[in-house]
Formats: structure tokens, sequence, C-alpha cells
């Protein structure tokens, strides 16, 4: 190989012994910087094998069923619960996590579609922590309108004023969780990011489904005569609950009232006439 200082360099024949000559017309200070060039990154290593093993695609497949199926048993154990501790309120919780799950797995498919995304065991493991975020959510909002309730407030003011004391520890609870997310994905690395951004984005899917489901649910809920009138399966039952005062029905009532006999009235005023 043959060079000069115009930067032009021409292989003359091949280097079979590994061993190579530059000619050319250089400076000391050129040659000098051409052989650290050349030198550069070559480190001594010398690679031996130490081990060997080999994963069929098969183990792939087995870890994401035990993934899928710990999810469908976390999911039924939260219902469950749901219906044993909240009775008539584990609807709201359980159509809330339907609707939370409906909504990620189309975003799933959506960002697989579109955004090349594919979902890992780490970001199943993002999901069924997921599970988790929805429930304290309606847990929080629930265990408030239950508190207004044991103050003796009726449930159509108990659930505006339970609304507002479990809103804001709802949304610090979620932001703190996208927080952690955000910052586990900008800094971790492989699989972890999976996972870190699948709890982002069920996160965000959390505040959605309480603002726009949950909350309006009960409200719905509280003017039906089933909840309005604490139904001891309604799970704001005001006697189980210990309230301070029991509810009054919240069924309007017409009052009558009853026009005095004739005959009364009439002995009553020669009475206080005679006197």
């Amino acid at each position: 190989m043959s060079g000069s200082n115009t930067g032009l360099n021409e292989i003359q024949g091949a280097i079979p012994g590994g061993n190579a000559q530059i000619t050319g017309s250089f400076t000391q200070a050129e040659a000098t910087q051409l052989q650290n060039e050349l030198k550069f990154g070559s480190v001594p290593l010398d690679l031996k094998t130490l081990f060997v093993t080999s994963v069929s695609a098969q183990v792939g497949r087995d870890q994401l069923d035990a993934g899928l199926i710990a999810a469908a048993i976390g999911l039924l154990l939260v219902v469950v619960y749901a219906f044993f501790y909240y009775r008539g309120l584990g609807l709201v919780s359980v159509c809330s996590l339907l609707i939370a799950g409906t909504i990620t797995y189309l975003a799933v498919v959506l960002l697989s579609l579109y955004q090349n995304f594919t979902l890992e065991l780490a970001g199943i493991a993002g999901l069924i922590v997921a599970i988790g975020i929805t429930a304290d959510s309606f847990v929080v909002y629930f265990e408030r309108l239950r508190d207004e309730v044991r103050e003796g407030k009726q449930l159509r003011p108990a659930v505006e004023s339970g609304w507002k004391r479990a809103r804001r520890t709802i949304l610090v609870s979620d932001t703190v969780s996208f927080l952690a997310a955000l910052l586990l994905y900008y800094f971790a690395i492989g699989e972890v990011k999976g996972f870190a951004y699948t709890l982002g984005l069920t996160t965000l899917i959390d505040v959605v489904v309480v603002f726009l489901f949950t909350k309006p649910m009960v409200t719905l809920l509280a003017g039906t005569k089933f909840f309005g009138n604490g139904h001891p399966m309604s799970g704001l039952d005001p006697a189980r609950l210990g309230a301070k005062t029991p509810w009054r029905s919240s069924v309007r009532r017409n009052q009558v009232r009853r026009r005095p006999d004739p005959a009364t009235r009439s002995t009553t005023s020669r009475n206080t006439g005679g006197s």
C-alpha cells in the first residue's frame, strides 16, 4: 500500500502474513500520526468460551402464558374483593376495570400497528401493576364517600363532597406513578423500558376512566332507590357504616293536608264563643 501526504492510498498487493508496509512521502510527524491512527482501537483481547446456553421458543411462550394467567388471577381477586367489601359499589369498580382494560388493549394494538410497539414480559408486568393502580383509585373514592355517609350526609351530597376529597388524592397518586414510569423509561435500558412504558400508559388511562366513568356512574347510581335509600346490599347502608344520624328517605313524598271537619270546626267555634 502506498500513500502520500495528499491523502491518496493505493493497495499494491495482498497481505497474507498480516504485515503491511506503507510507502510514500511522509514527514516524521505525519508518519507518527498515521501509526497512531492505525493502532487506535487495537485491544489485545483473548476471548474464551465459558459456557453455552440454548433457549427454545417454547420457553418464551410458557413465560407469556404464565404472565397472562397471573394477570387473570390478579383481576379475579380484585373483583371478588370489590364485591365482598363494597357490595353494590363493586359493580362500579368492575365496570371501571373492564373499561380500563379495553382501552389499554386497544392502545397496545394501535401502538403495535403504527409505532412498532412490541409487548414483552416486562410490559405484561406493567399491565398487571396497572390493575392495582386502577383499584387504588376507586378504593380512595369509595372510602371518602363512605366517610361522608358516616358523618350523616345523604348520598347525593356525599357523592360530591367525597369526590372533592378523593380527587386530589387520586391525582397526586397517579402523578407520582407517571413520573416514576417516565424516569424509569428515560434511564433504564432493555426490557425495563417496556415495563415503564406500559406503566405510564395505564396510569394515564386510569385518570381518564376515573374522571369520565367512575365518578359519573356513582352520581347516576346515587339517584336510584337501591343506593339512594341505603339498601344493606348497596355498600352504603348508614347503619352498617355506623353513621351518626340515620338517613331520611330520599324519595319525595307529597304531603296531604287534611281539612278540619266542618262539624268539629263549628263546635269549636261555639265553645269559644260561649267562653
